[in-house]
């Protein structure tokens, strides 16, 4: 199995999800976070003074997926997220060595 994790703009949230329940990835995670990469945050004027925002807010999407369903779940989210533009984001890939189902005890595969 593997562990998808992805940094995405606020604004491509609705996108990435309707995508991959499209595909019928409907189990996902989602966590509010701020972070900066090349893009180094935005600079902002307020009240005539300028200053720059160096932790933007992002998403961090997580999905687990069989290993073969790997490459098709990456791709979705790649596409819908992309604007072309710096701070589209990163897409991390992470094994995992168990999945276990809390309500009734099925493990890894079956977990999903």
């Amino acid at each position: 199995m593997k562990m998808i994790q992805a940094i995405i703009r606020p604004s491509k949230v609705e996108d990435v999800k309707n995508a991959l329940d499209e595909a019928g990835y409907a189990s996902l995670t989602l966590l509010d976070v701020k972070g900066r990469g090349r893009q180094k945050g935005i600079k902002q004027i307020w009240r005539g003074e300028e200053y720059t925002v160096d932790m933007l807010p992002k998403v961090k999407l997580e999905v687990v997926v069989q290993d073969e369903k790997e490459n098709d779940v990456v791709e979705i989210i790649r596409k819908a997220a992309y604007t072309g533009n710096i701070g589209d984001g990163k897409i991390f890939v992470m094994p995992v060595e168990k999945t276990i189902r809390i309500r009734t005890g099925e493990m890894d595969g079956k977990a999903l």
